[in-house]
């Protein structure tokens, strides 16, 4: 049977009706590896699995949530929407306003968006506006303009982006038969731990999991208003996708971390990228950076003893590698630059070519 889109599988669990017209992507269906190679290095006591978020049509969650805020904004006749982003909110909404056939406008921080995002919000045709400021000064901005003119904001304040990025805790239960022990996410706006919590605790009602996770949640320590109690003028951190100051959803998650017993914690850039080059070297998936924070955390918690044998582990990583090469480069080994000759390259591989023959 072909995969029609999350509103399409999970019609039951969103509101919508038999009039709402479906914009979607095919989005969702996203695959959750078990990660064999990482858990020996973390935990052989645990098992540990990664959502692949990066799966998604426009390589990230967002789509999740777009396809059902796009259809509702299509359901009472918006002809625009407009959002601010770090890079995927706007590579998304560009891609399904491409699709439902009306325009969408991007306001983004300038400098502070990773090419591959911006690429993508420019070639599906969206009118992106750079601001000399941060993506919490944007996000303002566009509030405003959304209140003034006939456009509907797509960000993750607009209740159905929560609802339809539900959809992966609905798919994580479905694949693994139950809810993990834990579930572990990267916080930046925090829609995402706010979404799997009240995606979980439907099926929970639904009957559908007989247990609830306890949420993780892990922010950029440059980027923690959360951890820190207030919010951050001028959050850094290499992870763009979740260098936000002061979280849209903030209440939601301290109510998913309070209601599931759960934790949101910071790491530091420097664990960020350990995790990323692990998920990416052990695994052979190609996250971007702010994904490895789920990781990263994980790898904290782990040391501090948190975790008890047995416990099943899932890391949602949020985006695809691919929107951010730059960084991927710079963390990498340089290659090697020899001359068109055999015995030049045999001289790099020496031992190596030697050992892969044995």
């Amino acid at each position: 049977m072909l995969w029609n889109g999350v509103i399409d599988k999970y019609r039951d669990f969103f509101p919508v009706t038999d009039s709402t017209p479906v914009i979607t992507l095919k989005e969702g269906n996203t695959p959750l590896f078990k990660a064999d190679n990482l858990v020996k290095v973390i935990n052989p006591a645990l098992e540990i699995y990664l959502k692949f978020e990066g799966a998604n049509p426009t390589g990230s969650f967002k789509d999740r949530g777009m396809t059902l805020a796009v259809s509702k904004a299509i359901e009472t006749g918006a002809k625009a929407i407009i959002c601010a982003s770090t890079g995927n909110t706007s590579a998304s909404a560009s891609a399904y306003a491409a699709k439902a056939g009306i325009q969408a406008f991007v306001l983004i921080p300038e400098g502070k968006i990773s090419l591959g995002k911006l690429a993508q919000a420019m070639i599906h045709g969206a009118r992106v506006i750079q601001v000399e400021g941060n993506f919490d000064e944007a996000l303002s901005i566009v509030k405003k303009i959304s209140e003034k003119y006939p456009m509907v904001l797509v960000n993750s304040i607009n209740p159905f982006r929560i609802e339809g990025q539900k959809s992966a805790s609905f798919e994580v239960s479905d694949h693994l038969g139950e809810a993990p022990e834990y579930h572990s996410l990267p916080v930046g706006n925090a829609g995402n731990i706010t979404a799997y919590w009240r995606g979980y605790k439907e099926y929970y009602d639904a009957g559908r999991i007989k247990n609830l996770p306890r949420m993780l949640g892990f922010q950029a320590a440059g980027a923690a208003p959360i951890v820190l109690g207030h919010p951050v003028d001028r959050p850094e951190t290499i992870a763009t996708a979740i260098r936000i100051g002061n979280p849209a959803s903030w209440k939601g998650a301290l109510q998913a971390r309070d209601e599931s017993g759960g934790r949101i914690e910071a790491v530091t850039d420097e664990e960020i990228i350990e995790a990323y080059r692990m998920i990416a070297s052990l695994e052979g998936i190609f996250c971007e950076p702010a994904s490895a924070a789920s990781v990263a955390g994980v790898i904290k918690l782990n040391r501090e003893g948190y975790f008890k044998e047995g416990d099943r582990v899932v890391c949602t990583l949020t985006g695809n590698g691919l929107k951010d090469p730059d960084t991927a480069i710079r963390v990498s080994n340089v290659p090697i630059k020899v001359k068109a000759d055999i015995e030049e390259v045999e001289k790099i591989l020496g031992y190596e070519i030697y050992s892969a023959h044995r």
